[in-house]
């Protein structure tokens, strides 16, 4: 179980996430504050794993009680929960391993409080998450590496997909698939480079292969099947010897 703080200035933001968070088995105890100032009053004599904050709050910003925050010894993992959506640049400066906007998703917290456990239990430094910087309506946004669940090529174009949205960067296709192979990318078709971490099915002895990322299938080229058929027997748990 992991112990968490929760700040926010306005008291139904506070006791939606608290409410939310509480029904995570894995959650502890839920500290809640009002400003700033009084979620450093409780992290002198409180010791959590994470804190989730809203980036405005009177006298001290979220920002700035991270940027605190982050001068401690062993700092607990910062999580940014705000309605601003063009703040996402300084939150990743600050080394919050998430940003998520109002109103909540069950499921998109959920997988924030995913990431926050894993964090815990084996700390790593924030830069070994690669970010990637796009741009939509006039605002650069950053996108964590983890979620793109698959890329599909458009021209000289990339469209990245995530349970989110999709975004647009101009990356040709073989560039990413380069790139990103360490990270369990692989390509199954011209116009397809997929994260294997999040496939879920793969039909390759059909007439038409295919590959199932949540509620996406997308097509495999023939001459990609051995390289997922590959993939496929390197993943299968055998009998010990």
């Amino acid at each position: 179980m992991i112990n968490v703080l929760v700040a926010d200035d306005e008291r139904p933001a506070v006791e939606e996430l608290a409410f939310l968070l509480g029904r995570d088995p894995r959650i502890g105890t839920i500290h809640c504050a009002m400003s700033g100032a009084a979620a450093l009053e409780l992290l002198a004599v409180h010791a959590v794993d994470a804190v989730f904050l809203d980036i405005h709050m009177p006298g001290l910003s979220g920002l700035e009680l991270a940027a605190v925050i982050g001068e401690s010894d062993h700092p607990p993992v910062v999580v940014f929960v705000t309605a601003d959506d063009d703040r996402a640049l300084e939150a990743f400066e600050l080394a919050a391993v998430d940003y998520l906007l109002k109103p909540l998703r069950t499921e998109r917290l959920t997988r924030t409080v995913d990431r926050v456990v894993e964090l815990v239990a084996h700390p790593a430094p924030a830069e070994e998450v690669e970010m990637i910087t796009v741009d939509q309506g006039g605002v650069s946004r950053l996108i964590r590496l983890d979620e793109v669940k698959f890329v599909q090529a458009q021209g000289d174009y990339a469209r990245l997909h995530t349970a989110e949205a999709s975004y647009l960067i101009r990356i040709p296709l073989a560039d990413l698939e380069q790139r990103w192979a360490e990270s369990g990318f692989l390509r199954i078709h011209r116009s397809y480079l997929v994260c294997m971490h999040f496939v879920t099915a793969l039909k390759l002895s059909a007439a038409k292969p295919t590959v199932s990322v949540g509620n996406a299938v997308l097509p495999v080229s023939r001459r990609h099947v051995p390289v997922l058929r590959e993939h496929l027997q390197s993943t299968r748990v055998r009998p010990g010897s």
